[in-house]
């Protein structure tokens, strides 16, 4: 539990409990989410995110379980600066799993990796220089699958920490075990998928 100390809520969600062996539970609100204007014409800031301040490099992660079954059920890691610059990166559910990720600048990009049904997947956050990379994996021995370089403000001060949503009703059960935030990966690009 002593690991979430340092966290604090983005919009609360309905219930959550951080346990003693470091797990995080959380039970979502309806109608949260992170959007803006891209596509759909509106903005949604009211998205559940628990979240703790970052150094300016970075790599974050954490294992994700989820009760995954209506449209856009969505859980993950989250890096936001502000309301016009974050980005989200984790399982959303548009007619099955998929391996999602949002960056915003002002307006939000959206990206999409159709993905097997897991139980869990652990999701990976690499801040330096002036990207973000992300990985995901469905197994701890497996290769790191790159979802994303995307370009992220080298002087934005930002924090990171985990998110979850369902946008279109209440009452989804998400699950964080394991999240590390430790030193920047500086290893090439090419290299960041090896185990």
């Amino acid at each position: 539990m002593s690991e979430w100390l340092t966290f604090s809520w983005h919009a609360e969600p309905q219930s959550w409990k951080a346990h003693t062996d470091g797990t995080l539970e959380i039970v979502t609100a309806k109608g949260g989410d992170f959007w803006r204007e891209t596509q759909y014409g509106f903005i949604h800031d009211d998205g559940h995110a628990f979240l703790r301040d970052a150094p300016a490099e970075f790599t974050a992660s954490v294992r994700v379980r989820g009760g995954y079954r209506e449209l856009y059920d969505q859980a993950g890691l989250m890096l936001r600066a502000n309301a016009q610059h974050w980005c989200k990166v984790g399982v959303e559910y548009v007619g099955r799993q998929q391996w999602s990720a949002v960056v915003t600048h002002e307006k939000s990009d959206w990206s999409v990796q159709p993905a097997d049904d897991h139980a869990e997947i652990t999701f990976r956050m690499i801040r330096r220089d002036d990207a973000l990379i992300l990985h995901a994996r469905a197994n701890a021995n497996s290769r790191w699958t790159l979802l994303r370089v995307a370009p992220f403000p080298p002087e934005l001060s930002a924090r990171v920490g985990v998110v979850a949503c369902s946008p279109l009703r209440e009452g989804f059960r998400v699950t964080f075990e394991d999240f590390q935030l430790t030193d920047v990966d500086r290893r090439p690009l090419h290299e960041l998928s090896d185990p």
